[in-house]
């Protein structure tokens, strides 16, 4: 235990102190949040804006085809359809040419059926589908004119059911959508922060390992100490600079999230309140939402959910950095290493996506096992925890990750021991299988 804390110590002091770990540290969650802003950018620097002129002969759709900064219409004379049709290819700032036909004895289908759109280039889809959407409410309220509706009525017709859910197991978790979104929301980011974890740190392991090996390093090192000893304080050194990163990260939220949400009250407050505002407010009202979500928050059993992260994180971790350590000391180069990472990646790749299903049921059968399952335990029963998990199931997969985590220890061990003085010879998964049983 003493050479193993003396690597675990020489391993993490040598990471943390490095200028690199400082940097991107600090860094990382502003370049996430620049990464955000980025891709928004991105996707509003894409949107488009169309006009279209219209020649309505049915006088059906004039002033009520509204205009705004997406979509443009632009009302002409139906004598003009023949030269503007003409023109069309030639003409710039106008995207395409509405026709919409006579309405002849509220023959809708007919209208529907001759009206068409000449383009002069390619619109989007979301351009596309406006255009529909604002022509099939115009026929929609026609229609309801004609069969002698009123609009109350209409609107009455249109209530959705408002189903009243109540749980007799757990009276503390509503059964309501915001409930669901915020426990839905909390399980991804407890997820794919694991999933991305084991990912970057395992890989951090592999690579340390390798650095070893090629430096020749180790050779000097294991006349020392023995190869268990060597890898499990690569893993504890490494798995304890992924919780000081982490450690440092969530405080960085945490005093984000309270600065962030102290200015939006101001800014709340110094809004100006207009009619269009204050109609707004009305129906989104901030300040309820957010005492609600803080409500679903604090109802939670947050030491059984960071209990559950913190156990399966470091289960999980020191399970797959176990096998990252196997595959480094097996291989000579990192261009060798892609043939055996996929035992690693796809194991928790299976674990996150099939998380996802979790959400819309999660205690159905594929949760269940996914969350009991090693392999996937480490990412599927955090995903599952912020909806609620019976004691034993919890209980049994814990168990069951600790006894998988001392036999993947075991077996790269055996691994480690014989492929870290191995050079200049290719190891295949015969090979391996052969260390393993000796």
């Amino acid at each position: 235990m003493k050479n193993i804390f003396l690597i675990t110590k020489r391993e993490y002091l040598t990471q943390v102190k490095k200028k690199s770990f400082i940097i991107l540290t600090l860094l990382a969650p502003v370049l996430m949040i620049g990464f955000g802003v980025l891709i928004a950018f991105m996707f509003k620097a894409n949107e488009s804006s169309s006009t279209f002129n219209v020649i309505d002969k049915s006088g059906l759709f004039v002033s009520k085809l509204k205009s705004d900064e997406s979509v443009k219409y632009v009302f002409v004379p139906k004598e003009n359809e023949r030269a503007l049709s003409s023109t069309l290819k030639d003409m710039e700032g106008i995207e395409g040419l509405l026709i919409i036909p006579e309405l002849q004895e509220n023959d809708f289908e007919n209208l529907q059926n001759n009206t068409k759109l000449l383009l002069n280039k390619k619109i989007g889809m979301d351009t596309k589908q406006r255009v529909t959407k604002d022509l099939t409410e115009v026929i929609k309220q026609e229609k309801i004119k004609t069969l002698g509706i009123s609009q109350d009525q209409i609107v009455n017709l249109d209530k959705s059911f408002a189903l009243k859910t109540e749980n007799v197991v757990d009276k503390k978790q509503a059964d309501t959508d915001l409930d669901f979104g915020v426990r839905s929301g909390l399980s991804m980011v407890l997820m794919y922060a694991v999933f991305m974890f084991i990912i970057i740190y395992g890989v951090r392991v592999m690579r340390s390992v390798l650095e070893e090996k090629n430096n020749r390093v180790v050779e000097i090192i294991i006349s020392s100490v023995k190869p268990f000893e060597l890898m499990m304080g690569k893993i504890l050194g490494v798995t304890l600079v992924a919780l000081t990163q982490f450690s440092i990260w969530i405080t960085m939220s945490v005093l984000g999230a309270i600065t962030l949400n102290t200015g939006f009250a101001t800014m709340q407050k110094d809004l100006p309140v207009g009619a269009e505002s204050a109609a707004a407010m009305e129906k989104f009202d901030f300040k309820q939402v957010a005492g609600e979500i803080s409500h679903i928050l604090l109802d939670m059993n947050f030491a059984l959910i960071i209990f559950v992260f913190i156990v399966f994180f470091l289960l999980g971790y020191i399970f797959y950095s176990s096998m990252y350590a196997a595959i480094g000391s097996a291989v000579d180069n990192e261009t060798e290493t892609q043939q055996f990472t996929l035992f690693a990646i796809v194991p928790l790749m299976l674990g996150m996506y099939g998380s996802f299903t979790i959400m819309n049921n999660p205690e159905g059968p594929l949760g269940f096992w996914l969350s009991i399952i090693p392999f996937t335990s480490p990412v599927a029963m955090i995903a599952r925890i912020p909806f609620g998990v019976p004691a034993w199931q919890i209980a049994l997969s814990m168990i069951l990750l600790v006894v998988s985590t001392l036999l993947m220890i075991y077996i790269a061990a055996k691994i480690y021991r014989v492929g870290i003085l191995m050079y200049g010879n290719k190891a295949s998964a015969k090979e391996i299988w052969k260390w393993i049983r000796s």
